[in-house]
């Protein structure tokens, strides 16, 4: 663990606790919106904790995350209108508390909540299981195929994972709106998978056989 890599940590998560934060409570016109509070707490209490334990036991994948940057063309283009998509569910869901158009149900908040808490979980064990995991679509030096734990299950637990986190963020925030913004996300990754493997075909040993023997992607039996 480096000072540098320690500063250049703390520094993205409290710009990015900022940002998360301007982009709800500002549209929903005041700082008491509940729901919005209750996803920053979800969210970045979790990814402190992720950060700290990386920061202790595998300082170069923290790295390597805190650094990513696409150089893949597709993938510019996914990571572009995901955000694009995240900002709009986001102040919608902001709009959507102020004006009460459409919202949710305690109890749905409340499903919603634990179905992002357990794929945080899923998605720690994915960081745990392969070191390789990068934000990135690239094929690092001395890489190899993974195949055990969830990627014996589908070929990217990764995008199991954050499929089931972004959908349930609408929920949590009691906007169905944004739940259905959120959905475009399904359409993204799809993309973002088919460029990946094509990449990881060409320059991974093994990784051809690896798919002929895990037949899913992203959910058993479904995709």
């Amino acid at each position: 663990m480096t000072k540098k890599l320690f500063l250049q940590a703390i520094g993205k998560f409290i710009l990015g606790l900022i940002l998360f934060g301007f982009v709800l409570f500002v549209p929903a016109g005041t700082i008491h919106y509940p729901n919005g509070w209750l996803l920053i707490s979800v969210l970045f209490i979790p990814m402190f904790i992720a950060g700290i334990v990386m920061m202790l036991k595998n300082p170069e994948l923290l790295k390597k995350r805190l650094n990513a940057k696409e150089e893949e063309k597709e993938q510019k283009k996914v990571v572009a209108l995901s955000g694009i998509m995240f900002l709009a569910a986001f102040v919608i869901a902001g709009l959507n508390f102020r004006f009460k158009w459409l919202v949710l149900p305690k109890w749905a908040v409340i499903i919603g909540t634990v179905v992002f808490l357990l794929a945080y979980a899923m998605y720690a064990e994915v960081l745990r299981e392969n070191t390789y995991l990068s934000r990135t679509v690239e094929v690092q030096e001395n890489q190899k195929v993974i195949d055990t734990g969830l990627y014996g299950i589908v070929r990217h637990p990764m995008y199991s994972a954050t499929l089931f986190l972004f959908l349930s963020m609408g929920i949590i925030l009691g906007s169905p709106i944004s739940f259905v913004i959120l959905l475009l996300y399904i359409p993204l990754i799809a993309k973002r998978i088919k460029n990946e493997e094509m990449v990881l075909e060409e320059g991974l040993i093994g990784y051809s056989e690896y798919k002929a023997k895990v037949k899913y992607k992203v959910i058993p039996f479904v995709w």
